[in-house]
């Protein structure tokens, strides 16, 4: 397409056309670690990392993968709920040349059998109260290795003393697992020391994949998109140029969006990173602690999605809560109501904007203007930077004029391999 008539309303401040580094993602955590060593990366319940103590323990997590075979283009799958060992691990997998499969904690054992044999991965990194429904199907494909870890392993004392008695209570079960054969402990790992120089795998940007995202698409089995590392730096990249008004390495981003969810891993975990901003990290959304880490660690920015914004709104207690940190939030994965929109912002005073995306362009593609622009009621917005995109006949397949319904073609530096 030669024809791009949204780009002549892009604020001054969006270029149509953006640069790209032909670097890997890891390669970002390293840049942050340097520039903000002693700032913070990540909250989580009270506990603190520097990204210089993110950057060191993906380094000790990628030495270890390749210490127990990890080859490069072989596939790790994690399965954690938002936590710091999710962003260590996926920066430490990609280190040793790995690709993540970001693999959902709610699958059951089917699911979960299907997506392990389809992905081929034969590592996985798994939240311990989930290590019986892993070691049930393990068996069955072709994971070699499992490691263990615990949420109470990055809780600040006493709350690591007292969660495992709340995790019996509430899963009736306590699982010990020792740190031998082919079942590992990530608190055992990291304390191995860093004795010389770990050496990240060559990677190929363009090429080499970085994630393999499941879609549930629209029809049968979850299928893996394969995104390399270029598509994920791309549509990051993008989020960032839309975030025009965010200063790199002052954001605090509430980070409740799931990581296995790519929406998360793009514009919370990945952006983050990038920027040097702090991830507030929290293992689920629930509106009241929602609404008291708002009020407390006053996060600038909020990504997040139709029902989370609503559920907050209907809380009876709203009024009492300081939510004036938020600037900007994007919404997405599903339609945003107009009320729920003006609603959110009257209370906030920031911007909370409709986008829109899919597993397969890593994910956004489209979004409503946040700041200096007018933005379209009840619409998801105009492409971003470098994205083509028109609505096309389902018949004809060609390119239709306005106001008619049709299919969206979509084609970018975002867009997967396969």
């Amino acid at each position: 397409m030669s024809n791009k008539p949204w780009q002549a309303i892009y604020p001054e401040q969006i270029p149509a056309v953006l640069s790209y580094e032909d670097k890997p993602l890891y390669s970002f955590l390293k840049e942050s670690a340097e520039e903000f060593p002693d700032k913070v990366s990540i909250h989580f319940q009270g506990k603190e990392l520097t990204f210089r103590e993110v950057h060191e323990s993906a380094l000790k997590f990628a030495a270890y993968l390749k210490s127990i075979g990890l080859q490069k283009g072989e596939r790790v799958a994690v399965m954690l709920p938002n936590c710091p060992q999710g962003v260590i691990s996926f920066f430490g997998i990609l280190m040793a040349g790995g690709v993540v499969v970001q693999t959902n904690p709610t699958y059951t054992e089917r699911e979960l059998e299907y997506q392990m044999k389809d992905s081929g991965a034969k590592m996985i990194l798994v939240m311990d109260i989930l290590f019986p429904r892993v070691s049930a199907v393990a068996s069955r494909t072709d994971i070699e290795h499992i490691i263990v870890t615990a949420i109470k392993e990055y809780l600040p004392f006493p709350k690591n003393l007292i969660y495992p008695f709340i995790q019996k209570k509430q899963y009736g079960i306590v699982i010990n697992v020792e740190h031998e054969g082919n079942h590992h402990l990530f608190s055992e790992i990291m304390k191995r020391k860093i004795t010389e120089e770990v050496d990240t795998v060559p990677i190929d940007v363009n090429d080499d994949l970085a994630l393999l995202q499941y879609t549930g698409g629209t029809t049968g089995f979850p299928k893996g998109v394969m995104l390399t590392h270029k598509n994920l730096l791309a549509n990051t990249k993008m989020c960032n140029a839309w975030l025009y008004k965010n200063k790199r390495g002052e954001e605090r981003i509430l980070a409740i969006l799931p990581f296995f969810h790519v929406y998360g891993m793009t514009t919370v975990l990945v952006l983050s990173v990038m920027e040097g901003n702090t991830m507030i990290i929290m293992p689920k959304f629930d509106v009241e602690a929602t609404l008291k880490t708002i009020q407390k660690q006053k996060p600038t920015m909020f990504p997040g999605a139709p029902t989370m914004y609503i559920g907050l709104l209907n809380h009876p207690d709203i009024a009492k809560y300081d939510l004036s940190s938020i600037n900007a939030c994007i919404s997405g994965s599903a339609s945003l109501p107009l009320e729920v929109q003006e609603q959110f912002e009257k209370i906030t005073g920031g911007k909370l904007v409709e986008g829109y995306g899919l597993s397969e362009t890593s994910p956004v593609t489209h979004a409503n203007f946040i700041w200096d622009q007018p933005r379209v009621k009840g619409s998801v917005g105009l492409p971003w930077p470098d994205t083509d995109s028109a609505i096309l006949s389902l018949e004809s397949n060609e390119e239709l004029p306005p106001n008619e319904i049709g299919e969206i073609a979509i084609k970018g530096p975002q867009v997967m391999k396969g």
